[in-house]
């Protein structure tokens, strides 16, 4: 998991994605507990069907800190899942699959919020 998070931080785009103070301020007034039960919840919601609705515009690039950590990841869209993952698309993603996005997730999360400091 840290080879992929090293590879996506050689990519302009995807490094272009950092956690803001306000993102800081509610990850530690919420908790990691429930910030990875947001991600689950996304996850699930979002990317897990074969074919979710808008997929490539599912994921706002704001107003959440697991939407920044999914474009920073490369975990936005179906798209990007297969073109950095390798998760094919056009079948609903295993339990595994998700678990697997929202422990990359949330390792960036952690990795973020380390670095603010």
């Amino acid at each position: 998991m840290t080879d992929i998070l090293e590879k996506l931080a050689k990519s302009k785009f995807r490094n272009s994605f950092h956690l803001k103070e306000k993102d800081l301020i509610y990850i530690k007034e919420k908790g990691l507990d429930t910030i990875k039960e947001h991600a689950k919840d996304f996850i699930a919601k979002r990317l897990a069907p074969a074919y979710p609705k808008n997929d490539g515009h599912q994921t706002p690039m704001k107003r959440h800190p697991v939407f920044i950590a999914q474009h920073a990841t490369a975990t936005c869209c179906r798209s990007c899942l297969f073109k950095w993952h390798f998760i094919p698309k056009n079948k609903e993603l295993t339990q595994r699959e998700q678990e697997y996005i929202v422990n990359i997730i949330m390792k960036w999360i952690i990795q973020e919020m380390s670095n603010f400091r």
